[in-house]
């Protein structure tokens, strides 16, 4: 007998499993439009985020970076990239899509200091 076989009596198991008992799925690290408010020189200040009451204030830009790529394709990609450390200590990597003008949330690592 393998530790495969799903029923060692050779019957087949059904999932018990309804549609209402799975969640919507989304692709893992998918960009999600973001409200951001910027200086004068384009750095990030606040951040707002559906479901958030208000807006976060930003501690400090951890690190930024540009990607400028698939310049041959009919949508190129020009993203500014930052890693910003909020206020309550949540850590978010957020791009602005320089082509569209929009922000973008990347990623999120809730409480980083802590």
């Amino acid at each position: 007998m393998h530790d495969r076989d799903p029923d060692p009596r050779g019957a087949a198991r059904r999932d018990s499993r309804t549609s209402s008992d799975i969640r919507e799925l989304r692709p893992l690290n998918r960009p999600v439009p973001i409200q951001i408010e910027t200086d004068s020189a384009g750095h990030p200040i606040t951040v707002r985020r559906r479901g958030w009451p208000h807006p976060r204030a930003v501690a400090s830009i951890q690190d930024r970076w540009r990607i400028d790529d698939e310049w041959w394709r009919a949508r190129p990609i020009s993203r500014l990239y930052h890693t910003l450390l909020l206020e309550d200590g949540t850590l978010l990597i957020v791009y602005q899509d320089l082509l569209a003008d929009a922000w973008f949330e990347q990623r999120e690592w809730p409480n980083a200091r802590g």
